[in-house]
């Protein structure tokens, strides 16, 4: 039986993003000994699965900043090293394609399949799933042909792809966090529902080690310190 909208409400500020969503087993130029990002906090988790999967968007978000970073260098013929552009392509690949949207599909598309509840919203998302690896598989490709600068032609073809996976995992993270995510509470059980909090931690351990995530925030904070756009006081408007 559906959840009350009160029930909904106090549900969503309980599962509010804690910073995001998705292993990566080695990024070359950018996990290196690096060191830890001290603006994050540690500890024990023990966290729901909606807020697992939404803090894990939060991670995206900044791997989509750093990809916003490499369109303006494009748009003003700037050069740079694609091994900063391979290495956020990295983390989309290995955490958030192989680990986060294996858990959506795994666990969290079926159920909702089964339950006959935003079926339609589902298939979109698996669909936009696959059309993001194959962007991402062209980012990487020619992010890992750059040394310096780009011929023209695949400076248009990698801007091409940037934009489009913006473009696309925007509205898509954001229909999951608004949408899917707070419905997937009235689909299972309690039991159930803090049963895969636990199945969604184990899996991320088996992945990426110990507080995986946080070492994934690490690298992602140290691709940000190479372009320059790790101090969030400098977005604050002047």
């Amino acid at each position: 039986m559906p959840e009350s909208p009160s029930t909904r409400r106090n549900f969503l500020r309980q599962s509010s993003i804690a910073g995001a969503g998705l292993l990566v087993p080695v990024l070359a130029a950018a996990q290196e000994k690096a060191p830890p990002d001290k603006d994050k906090a540690k500890g024990d988790e023990g966290i729901s699965p909606a807020e697992d999967l939404m803090r894990e968007h939060g991670l995206l978000n900044r791997v989509l900043l750093i990809y916003d970073e490499h369109l303006r260098m494009l748009a003003a013929k700037r050069s740079f090293d694609g091994s900063v552009l391979v290495g956020a392509a990295d983390v989309i690949r290995h955490f958030v394609e192989e680990y986060h949207e294996k858990l959506e599909e795994d666990f969290l598309f079926p159920r909702f399949r089964k339950a006959g509840k935003l079926v339609s919203l589902v298939d979109t998302l698996q669909a936009q799933h696959k059309a993001g690896r194959e962007l991402t598989a062209t980012i990487r490709e020619l992010a890992a042909t750059a040394t310096l600068k780009y011929v023209s032609t695949d400076s248009e073809k990698l801007a091409d792809a940037l934009r489009a996976f913006l473009r696309m995992y925007r509205p898509h993270e954001a229909r999951e966090d608004t949408v899917l995510f707070p419905a997937f509470r009235t689909i299972v059980s309690a039991h159930e529902y803090d049963a895969l909090g636990d199945d969604f931690e184990k899996k991320e351990d088996e992945l990426f080690g110990d507080e995986g995530f946080f070492k994934v925030v690490d690298q992602v904070a140290q691709l940000e310190k190479k372009l320059g756009i790790y101090e969030l006081a400098q977005f604050t408007p002047r």
